[in-house]
Parts: C-alpha cells; sequence; structure tokens
C-alpha cells in the first residue's frame, strides 16, 4: 500500500498511526510536546491525526535520494 492510499481525511490514533506508517507512539508523543511533530487535532480530550497529516509530515521529513 502506498502512503496515499488512505482516505487523507480519516482521523487516526497513535496507535494506528503506529501500526499504518512505523511511526511510534512515544515520538508522536514527544513531538507533539516539543511542537515539531505530525499536526493533530484534538477530538475532547483525545489526541487524532488525519492521514493526510501524516503522510505530509513523512514527505517533508524524508531525505536523500534526489537528485
Amino acid at each position: 500500500m502506498g502512503l496515499q492510499a488512505m482516505n487523507p481525511d480519516k482521523l487516526l490514533s497513535r496507535a494506528e498511526v503506529e501500526e499504518q506508517y512505523g511511526i511510534s507512539k512515544r515520538f508522536l508523543e514527544r513531538s507533539m510536546n516539543d511542537g515539531n511533530g505530525v499536526r493533530y487535532v484534538r477530538v475532547g480530550r483525545l489526541v487524532r491525526y488525519r492521514a493526510s497529516d501524516v503522510v505530509a509530515w513523512i514527505e517533508q521529513n524524508s531525505m536523500g535520494g534526489h537528485k
């Protein structure tokens, strides 16, 4: 499955982001507190991530391989 295969507006939990994109729950928590991670949405007390924001963050933080 490519990065764009999922519904881009789907809201994902940290566990789902970890499972589908390989970004650890701990990293998501730390980067949220540091203000430099994947954009997130608060739904009451819950934190959710739009699939499109996860993909955009991955693309922005990809390095090498392009000439």
